[in-house]
């Protein structure tokens, strides 16, 4: 180095020099440096009463060193302290000045630029920034440099600071243990702020890397240095008064926090939750500061003790503050073990100052362990052989992670009441997270399930389809079975269809009485009372029939219900179809020699109907073997019910079934329609014509209701259409003879039925 010479604010001679850098002085008047003329030294400002701590624990160590009979007797230990105002380019400036001295000229000489360096070791800087340039410059020449408070985890490349070394833990550990804390405490949205520097820089970093990984989000980041105009930082006032998250990570230094402080409380801004690097959460100076209780109720991580062999913990501690400043201290064991502590800060005068602070014993136990493990590897060198390379060996003490809490914050908070920090509330069972367009993962909509989805945990992304056999409930949080719904008889439309179709039972089994009774009465022969007894019984089947549709489908009940509806209708429609032959050959036999009832009597009549039927049967048959009907669960008809219905198999044996039926209705109605004009006082074959038109009407206007119906509906239409059918041919046919026969008995005769045109079958 040359210029102006660099001299130690603190030093004392001995054998081996340890260099010490602290910032005695946190700042500096700004300068204007016009480079025409020499600059002015470094005017420092704001002394730091903590550096003059840590100064002193570095005395204290080195004092006890050359003291000590075990540890490098008869060597003396010396000292050059500097104070670099918290300046980076002032801390390389006397980095240098401890490697290599200071020359008041440079001249040529023949002798090699090679010399040792002053000291052997560097004590310091206390933060990040400044100790990446000591450690830059001096790397190369191998010099140890340990800090006692520089917790960048980028220090810990040893390519690029091959000489770095510390006694506390890296950031790569507090980062992490910091997002831990404010996802413990459910804190997802929440704000930052850090000293932009390479501290603050590198720690916020990995902060939000494993923030991310534990679903918190940032709702702004922002970066400042004591230094910085005051435009700058009256910007970052204003992101924090217009944020709308109540929690603050603040990766700071407590010089960066002391500004912040001073520029929070003009305008009182309160009530937000701190969580504080160990750069300033344990700071007194920081705290009592706080005026205003800007930081109430702050948490952070503690700083662990690192561990080296050979050295006492509490007991020199408390001898070296009595040592420098009289005070007293209480000492006590623990049940656990011998492990001394240390409290009160007070001296028999009871003043109470920075210099008798104990909060930051950790930090000053590590200023003390790292200047014994220079001396302990000092004198290992001193003691071996002529083998041994002659350098100092050191490696970084590890120290536990960052796991104790500071708790009396913590149960301060508690006792408060744990404040709440998202951007959107959590979406309770029943909902699903919807992103916000543009914002971060934490800010989401809570949108409702849709039907038949659930979710039954809280804040879940997606809605879970319920199976096909249940539906979601009214709050979408669980999934219930599906009623199922069919035609039953408990129901009112199954109730009363069940009451109609058992009125028509027994209203035609009351007309097969009547014509028993009077069955050798004229009108009764005249209609041919065989057919006429069985047209009766195939109408009461036909009612009956219309039962078995409704109840629970099963599977014989469904073969049955289309089965017996099928040949119940097939055999009264032939005893129908029988009867209208019948009236036209009767007539046609009175015709002069016509003889064309001996073709189509009684035999015939019974064969005729028995052929009719019998085909329905195999229709029946073929339908049943190849596909029969079954019993389904209708899950498309309804959302939110199961239709328990009866699937027809085979559409086509279905509707080969209603074709019959429909046919030989269709034949019917042809033929009674030709003998519409038959003598007036025989209107069998009108009354036939009429039924067969209400028959037909029924059953084509059956087929669309049918189609178009849905789930029990489309059954209760087809029983409909049975039963107003069965009525139409019971009433259309029978109660007009009914009504002669119990009304108007003098019609019943032989002569008034034989009118005109008398029939050879009466």
């Amino acid at each position: 180095m040359t210029g102006d010479p660099e001299s130690p604010q603190i030093s004392k001679d001995g054998d081996i020099l340890l260099g010490g850098i602290f910032s005695f002085h946190s700042s500096w008047k700004d300068r204007q440096d016009t480079f025409t003329h020499k600059p002015l030294p470094l005017e420092c400002t704001s002394l730091n009463f903590r550096e003059f701590q840590f100064a002193q624990a570095m005395l204290f160590a080195i004092g006890e060193i050359n003291n000590s009979t075990d540890l490098l007797p008869g060597i003396s230990l010396g000292y050059k302290m500097y104070d670099t105002c918290g300046s980076i380019a002032r801390s390389v400036r006397v980095a240098l000045a401890l490697a290599n001295g200071h020359e008041t000229e440079s001249a040529p000489s023949d002798e090699p630029c090679t010399r040792p360096a002053q000291v052997l070791a560097i004590m310091g800087e206390t933060s990040s920034s400044p100790c990446m340039a000591i450690a830059t410059v001096i790397g190369p020449f191998h010099i140890p440099m340990i800090s006692h408070f520089a917790t960048c985890a980028c220090l810990s490349d040893k390519t690029k600071y091959p000489s770095f070394l510390r006694t506390i833990p890296s950031d790569y550990y507090q980062s992490r243990a910091l997002a831990q804390l404010v996802r413990h405490f459910g804190w997802t949205w929440v704000g930052a702020i850090r000293s932009n520097d390479d501290y603050g820089n590198n720690g916020m970093a990995t902060f939000t890397e494993t923030a991310q990984q534990l679903d918190i989000c940032l709702e702004y980041s922002v970066a400042f240095f004591r230094t910085d105009p005051p435009k700058k930082i009256q910007k970052i006032i204003d992101i924090i008064r217009t944020s709308s998250s109540k929690v603050i990570v603040a990766f700071l230094s407590h010089m960066d926090m002391e500004v912040l402080i001073h520029e929070l409380s003009k305008y009182n801004l309160t009530g937000y939750q701190w969580v504080g690097s160990e750069g300033w959460i344990f700071d007194s100076q920081t705290a009592e500061r706080d005026i205003h209780h800007i930081l109430d109720g702050a948490i952070g991580l503690s700083i662990p003790r690192a561990h080296v062999s050979g050295m006492r913990d509490c007991e020199i501690f408390t001898e070296f503050w009595e040592t420098l400043f009289s005070c007293t201290f209480k000492r006590s064991t623990s049940s656990a073990g011998n492990q001394k502590e240390c409290t009160g800060h007070e001296d028999v005068t009871g003043v109470r100052n920075s210099f008798t602070d104990m909060s930051l014993m950790p930090i000053f136990n590590n200023v003390y362990k790292g200047v014994y493990a220079v001396a302990h590897a000092l004198h290992s060198i001193l003691g071996c052989n002529e083998t041994c390379n002659n350098k100092v060996h050191l490696s970084d003490i590890q120290p536990n992670s960052y796991l104790q809490l500071n708790l009396q914050n913590i149960f301060l908070l508690f006792l408060m009441q744990v404040p709440v920090s998202v951007c959107s509330e959590k979406c309770p069972p029943g909902t699903r997270k919807v992103l916000q367009k543009g914002k971060p993962v934490c800010c989401y909509d809570c949108i409702r399930c849709a039907e038949g989805e659930i979710s039954n945990v809280t804040d879940s992304i997606t809605c879970i389809r319920c199976h096909p056999e249940f539906w979601s409930n009214d709050r979408r949080d669980a999934c219930v079975k599906k009623e199922a719904e069919f035609l039953s008889y408990e129901e009112i439309m199954g109730a009363l269809l069940s009451a109609a179709a058992l009125f028509g039972a027994c209203m035609t089994v009351v007309v097969a009485l009547i014509f028993f009774k009077y069955r050798k009465t004229p009108i009764v022969r005249a209609n041919n009372s065989e057919l006429s007894f069985l047209l009766l019984l195939s109408l009461t089947l036909c009612f009956l029939c219309s039962l078995t549709f409704i109840g629970r489908p099963s599977e014989w009940s469904c073969m049955l219900r289309h089965t017996a509806f099928g040949i119940t209708f097939v055999l009264c429609i032939s005893c129908v179809l029988g009867k209208t032959i019948v009236v036209l050959m009767a007539f046609r036999a009175t015709l002069p020699g016509s003889n064309v009832m001996k073709w189509f009597g009684t035999t015939q009549q019974r064969l005729s109907v028995v052929a009719f039927t019998l085909i329905q049967v195999l229709i029946c048959i073929v339908w049943l073997t190849v596909s029969p009907p079954f019993p389904l669960k209708n899950l498309k008809e309804f959302k939110d019910k199961i239709i328990l219905e009866c699937a027809l198999g085979s559409a086509v044996g279905f509707w080969a079934v209603l074709g019959y039926i429909g046919l030989l209705a269709m034949l019917c109605f042809l033929l009674a329609f030709l003998a519409r004009k038959l003598p007036d006082n025989f209107n069998e074959a009108k009354f036939i014509t009429f039924s067969m038109l209400i028959f037909c009407a029924v059953w084509i206007t059956f087929i669309p209701a049918y189609v178009s119906s849905p789930g029990k509906f489309s059954v209760a239409v087809e029983i409909f259409a049975i039963l107003a059918s069965t009525f139409g041919l019971l009433i259309c046919i029978f109660i007009p003879k009914c009504y002669i026969i119990l009304l108007k008995p003098e019609k019943n005769t032989k002569k008034n039925m034989m009118g005109k045109v008398a029939p050879k079958y009466v």
